[in-house]
């Protein structure tokens, strides 16, 4: 006989798992005091229900997570209470939820408009709330307009979208519309601080800020965020776990690097910058929260925009001290260079150069906001063996004694210029007794064109030191009215332009002689100069040497009041030829066969 075989099979009870929910379902408000950061709507709404002023078509839009959907069931559970029912009662039967998203055709709508007909079995209104409105086709928007005009005394309509600039004017013409503003970082970390202590959550005060700011004013986001920080640090939530896990700088980054940049520690400042790289952060990253930080700074430094500073209380006591060691000219260059940086970040091709070498200068800023140079500034000795003073007035006469000038410490040598025009006229004595004359004219000392060894550029800080350097070798005290001014016809006007041009090609300045022969000079008046030129470089390129030119010709044409007057016409510059396009164009209009030479080989700029 077979022998039994006996199973036994154990079952073993484990407690049954409770599903987690996500604080965004979890505690999302059932009444309108629950909604966070909308008062004044949330107000409007009540006091539309109490006066049954309440419209038929509501219209909800705003960023996402501010309390649209939500707004709209409680105003939904709201409108259907009359103090008889249960405490848990949410009057599912009358509320209709719609997603525009995926049910966006006619058909929907018509199947919507179908079930509007249809009165309440309980309560007093069936309400219809479609989210994601602006998602509806244009057929659909235009089936729903007679309906959302004049529908049914039972039956509201809560439209809700993100984007109300696409919905069509004839359906926001038919609605009440409800803007929802972003929650601001104030209210969502009280708000989060609520919840924490519900769930027995010890959290820092900046921890929750940082999750505020990083949720940008939407609340369904910052609750988010706040179980994801949860379920990373547990039942503590710090600063640090925070900034961690969100994967954003920590204050104190900020802080260290705004004291190194004040210290002027630049090799500091760059480790700093590569420990933050290191961290898997990128230059545009730290760049722009720098400039923040810098906007925060100064915000601290006035008692009315305090309230502008929105980080935790004991973060806050931070920033006022660092704020009073910085000064508002410090600053305002500092928040400059952060954003010139941020503007240029994308485009360039060294991105990790662009910021330190931002960092470097900013770090070079001395703290009353500009650099002074002691090589611009011409000392008060130099103007001491001169008959004026430095304000220009005539020194009083003294009682025959020299006054030796004061020492400076800063410069003892009078700024000079290598190989300087020597244009100065003769004194006033000398003039007047060559007037007096008649049979000897005023012959002037002949003006040679030299061309310094070391040119500088007319846009550089240093021509500014040369041009000062170059109008104190004038002799002072010298009345234009006492030199002579005699009238000179057009040609011999244009001759002596031309022998001056054929000077600057015989020195090699091409450029300079090039842009004076693009249109031949006229006479405006009796000592004015007339020329016309194609572009406002080279008008500039001109009046950066018409004084040169302007000192050649008073001597050859012995007349000490010619000036010259520069016009731009941009029509001109069609006759020029700038760039390889209009070159070929030029060539092509004295040769077509250019065209056939271009095609056969396949030739290209």
């Amino acid at each position: 006989m077979p022998v039994p075989i006996f199973i036994f099979v154990v079952i073993v009870f484990f407690p049954a798992l409770e599903p987690f929910i996500v604080s965004a379902r979890k505690y999302r408000p059932q009444t309108f005091k629950d909604v966070v950061g909308q008062s004044s709507i949330t107000n409007t709404l009540m006091n539309a229900i109490e006066h049954n002023h309440l419209a038929q078509a509501l219209l909800f839009c705003g960023p996402r997570g501010v309390g649209k959907t939500t707004c709209a069931r409680i105003l939904a559970k709201k409108i259907n209470q009359d103090g008889t029912e249960r405490e848990d009662e949410d009057f599912a039967f009358n509320i209709f939820e719609l997603d525009a998203a995926s049910n966006n055709s006619v058909d929907d709508i018509r199947s919507l408009i179908d079930q509007v007909r249809i009165p309440p079995q309980t309560g007093k209104y069936k309400v219809y709330i479609i989210d994601e409105v602006h998602m509806l086709s244009q057929s659909a928007f235009n089936a729903f307009l007679k309906t959302l005009e004049e529908p049914p005394k039972h039956a509201i309509f809560i439209l809700a979208t993100t984007e109300k600039h696409k919905i069509i004017p004839t359906i926001l013409s038919r609605c009440q519309i409800f803007d929802f503003k972003r929650i601001t970082v104030k209210d969502a970390s009280e708000y989060l601080k609520h919840i924490a202590e519900q769930q027995g959550i010890e959290a820092e005060e900046s921890a929750l800020h940082i999750i505020a700011q990083k949720a940008d004013g939407a609340m369904r986001d910052a609750l988010s965020i706040f179980d994801r920080v949860v379920s990373f640090s547990g039942k503590e939530l710090t600063r640090k776990a925070v900034t961690e896990n969100l994967n954003v700088l920590d204050y104190d980054i900020y802080f260290s690097a705004t004291d190194l940049i004040l210290a002027n520690n630049i090799p500091e400042l760059l480790v700093l910058f590569n420990k933050t790289l290191s961290l898997g952060f990128d230059g545009h990253h730290f760049i722009t929260g720098l400039a923040s930080h810098f906007r925060d700074l100064m915000v601290c430094q006035h008692p009315e925009t305090l309230n502008l500073l929105e980080v935790g209380d004991d973060v806050k006591h931070q920033y006022q001290d660092q704020a009073k060691k910085t000064s508002k000219e410090f600053l305002v260059k500092a928040i400059d260079l952060a954003n010139d940086c941020d503007l240029k970040y994308k485009t360039s091709k060294n991105q990790r150069l662009l910021v330190e070498l931002t960092l470097m200068k900013l770090a070079s800023i001395t703290f009353d906001g500009e650099k002074k140079n002691a090589d611009f500034i011409i000392p008060a000795s130099y103007f001491a063996g001169k008959k004026i003073t430095s304000n220009g007035t005539k020194p009083p006469q003294s009682n025959g004694t020299p006054t030796p000038p004061k020492e400076d410490n800063r410069a003892t040598e009078q700024p000079t210029l290598k190989e300087p025009i020597n244009n100065t006229p003769e004194p006033k004595e000398a003039v007047k007794e060559q007037l007096s004359e008649p049979k000897e004219p005023y012959q002037p000392k002949k003006i040679e064109i030299k061309t310094s060894e070391k040119r500088v550029s007319g846009l550089s800080l240093s021509s500014i030191k040369v041009k000062k350097a170059h109008e104190n070798t004038k002799s002072p005290g010298i009345d234009e009215k006492d030199l002579p001014k005699d009238a000179f016809e057009e040609k011999e006007m244009q001759k002596h332009w031309d022998d001056f041009v054929h000077q600057l090609e015989k020195q090699g300045r091409k450029i300079l002689a090039s842009n004076l022969q693009s249109d031949v000079p006229k006479l405006k008046n009796e000592n004015t100069i007339w020329i016309e030129l194609p572009n406002g470089t080279m008008k500039k390129e001109i009046e950066r040497e018409q004084s040169l030119m302007l000192d050649y010709l008073k001597q050859k044409l012995n007349n000490y009041s010619i000036s010259l007057y520069i016009t731009v016409n941009e029509e001109v510059a069609k006759k020029f030829a700038f760039t390889p396009e209009e070159k070929y164009e030029k060539l092509r209009e004295k040769n077509p066969n250019l065209d056939l030479l271009r095609q056969e080989f396949d030739l290209d700029f």
